[in-house]
């Protein structure tokens, strides 16, 4: 929200709510071929080794030839952004990551702005089994007896896929940790504080997150550089209490925060000063 601050100004910007439109993305269903992994076909028909497992109910990576898979129930969701959401709240509510938002919609940046939208993949598996299922059950059956070049082809197969799940794995972990890296970071630093008020003119009142601040005078609000502080975070602020991360602005940037005081009195008496602040939640 545009604000009057006596030491630093803060802009807002709104951000964006769930309003999601479904549109099937189907392809059938494919017939597994000698040498195929579930990795090689997710990779053709543009879906996730995880989509394709939750799709046919499999509980392993063990695909076997002439094994029909079920692709229909993989499904695209076209999500349309409205005030309040985040990359990843609109990643907690479909189930998903904010990297593969982000990959599957070329996206560079974290920002996102009311009336975007976002092609979101998810996997629902089908409310009554296809023919597939059973094939899927007897193929390992039809398979027993295997002659040793078969059975150093299968193995050949297993050890690949080990080696993609694992690879999968680590890729996964290593994108846990920098985001639980960038969390452990913003639990307990000395930032840069500011203040600012909602009463100047041509303000709107109304910060990032959809908080009215003229409605609500008292509200403990704090703007926040978002890759430091996470919107939404409750924030232990020294000299100033608990409040609620639900604002930013053009200069709050890296370790700096702007607090939300009342009156133009009171930001004048914040003035500028060096706080430490301990991210709650």
């Amino acid at each position: 929200m545009k604000k009057f601050v006596f030491t630093l100004g803060t802009t807002a910007i709104l951000s964006a709510g769930f309003v999601g439109a479904a549109s099937a993305s189907t392809s059938g269903t494919y017939e597994v071929q000698k040498g195929d992994t579930l990795w090689k076909i997710a990779q053709n028909h543009n879906v996730s080794v995880d989509e394709l497992k939750d799709a046919n109910n499999l509980t392993s990576t063990l695909i076997y030839p002439n094994q029909t898979l079920n692709l229909s129930s993989i499904k695209e969701i076209v999500h349309t952004v409205k005030r309040g959401d985040t990359l990843w709240s609109i990643g907690q509510h479909y189930g998903v990551t904010v990297e593969e938002i982000k990959e599957w919609n070329g996206l560079t940046s974290d920002l996102v702005f009311p009336g975007e939208q976002f092609k979101i993949k998810t996997a629902q598996a089908a409310q009554s089994q296809t023919a597939s299922a059973p094939v899927a059950k007897a193929a390992p059956q039809a398979q027993q007896p295997q002659t040793a070049q078969a059975q150093q082809e299968q193995a050949a197969q297993e050890q690949t896929q080990k080696e993609q799940e694992q690879q999968q794995q680590q890729q996964a972990a290593q994108q846990q940790q920098q985001q639980s890296q960038q969390q452990a970071s913003g639990k307990s630093m000395t930032v840069e504080a500011t203040a600012y008020t909602a009463n100047c003119a041509g303000c709107s009142g109304t910060t990032a997150t959809g908080v009215n601040l003229k409605s609500n005078p008292n509200q403990r609000v704090i703007a926040v550089d978002p890759s430091v502080i996470p919107l939404g975070s409750k924030v232990y602020v020294e000299g100033y209490g608990q409040a609620v991360a639900a604002d930013t602005g053009g200069a709050i940037k890296g370790n700096r925060i702007d607090v939300f005081v009342s009156s133009d009195s009171a930001a004048q008496d914040w003035g500028r000063r060096s706080v430490k602040i301990t991210v709650i939640d």
